[in-house]
């Protein structure tokens, strides 16, 4: 196309420059003729030439703003209710009552029930399918119940402002999304009044202030689209240091670790047991040695707590716990059992 349109102009401007040529010699035209015809020709020649170089440009962000504004004007599943309420978190304590949930035909959760005691370290364990991530998901009302209520401090959370709950839950999950924005406005969403000195503190805590520096622009780099800039490992410790620098009483870390190499990973859960220190925690895990000094760990399979305990208390139990944990390969969980 851009060779055809190359092509195109080149004898569109050889054909003129002839013919300007030619009637001039003919004298039929001056030579302040030739100048004007030839410069507004070869005016409005590059103006057609870069409105052709932008237009599959404009058309590409045209298509990427539609897309956009569709994903904008979908209607919402879950929205706050008239005369919702914010949440108020004194404790962290969690309950679920008789909830029920399912994913279009499949029921996962049928009369669940669940107690968290305020600033109780869980954890939660399962092959996958299990319902771990959905539990936390209901707890944040990513999606909404079919029967029941899940309280927190006796509060029931379909009654309350969405925007209010997500204030009061620090969620670390397993594939961060990073903004495409600078290292420290990435870290300082977690709390956007923090100071630097907060940042670099959190960012100091969760071991990215050393990586971070070594950037071009340091704290001001650009992470990239979704943090393509970053390694997997970088964006989580960037996720962490977020949920560090945030004052949230309730922390859920879905699998918050697994990108991490063994080293860096026993420097993060120092600091993630200083962070769960006085707030209710809700741990997802494969690797099932990160889950020795909960208060309690939650076994799911097929959407039901099986056994729950210390893991010294399961493991002496010799069940459905014991069992994965003498399964495990090379420190974490298979996909499914053998």
């Amino acid at each position: 196309m851009l060779f055809s349109l190359s092509l195109l102009f080149l004898v569109g401007i050889i054909t003129l420059n002839g013919l300007l040529i030619f009637y001039w010699i003919q004298s039929k035209i001056t030579t302040g003729e030739v100048i004007q015809v030839f410069n507004t020709t070869f005016n409005v020649i590059m103006i057609l030439w870069i409105s052709g170089d932008l237009m599959p440009q404009f058309f590409r962000s045209f298509g990427i703003a539609s897309q956009a504004l569709s994903v904008m004007n979908d209607p919402q599943d879950v929205i706050d209710p008239p005369y919702s309420q914010p949440l108020i978190v004194k404790g962290g304590e969690i309950i679920f009552e008789n909830v029920c949930f399912q994913y279009g035909e499949k029921k996962l959760f049928d009369n669940k029930d669940v107690h968290i005691k305020g600033g109780e370290k869980i954890g939660l364990v399962g092959y996958s399918g299990a319902g771990k991530s959905t539990f936390v998901n209901l707890i944040l009302r990513f999606y909404p119940i079919t029967k029941g209520r899940i309280l927190i401090d006796g509060q029931d959370i379909a009654q309350i402002t969405l925007d209010s709950l997500h204030k009061q839950v620090a969620l670390i999950p397993q594939d961060p999304l990073l903004f495409h924005r600078t290292l420290e406005e990435n870290i300082q969403y977690g709390n956007i009044q923090a100071s630097q000195e907060e940042i670099i503190q959190a960012a100091k805590l969760a071991h990215c202030d050393e990586f971070i520096r070594k950037c071009p622009n340091g704290y001001a780099s650009l992470v990239g689209e979704r943090g393509t800039k970053l390694s997997g490992g970088e964006r989580q410790r960037i996720a962490i240091a977020r949920a560090m620098l945030a004052s949230a009483p309730i922390l859920i870390l879905d699998e918050a670790t697994s990108s991490l190499d063994s080293v860096t990973e026993q420097f993060i859960q120092e600091s993630l047991e200083r962070v769960m220190q006085n707030r209710t925690t809700l741990v997802i895990a494969h690797r099932l040695s990160t889950l020795t000094k909960m208060d309690r760990i939650l076994v799911f399979e097929q959407g039901k707590v099986v056994e729950e305990g210390s893991h010294s208390e399961l493991i002496a139990k010799a069940g459905h716990y014991a069992r994965m944990w003498d399964m495990q390969s090379g420190g974490f969980l298979p996909e499914a059992p053998y």
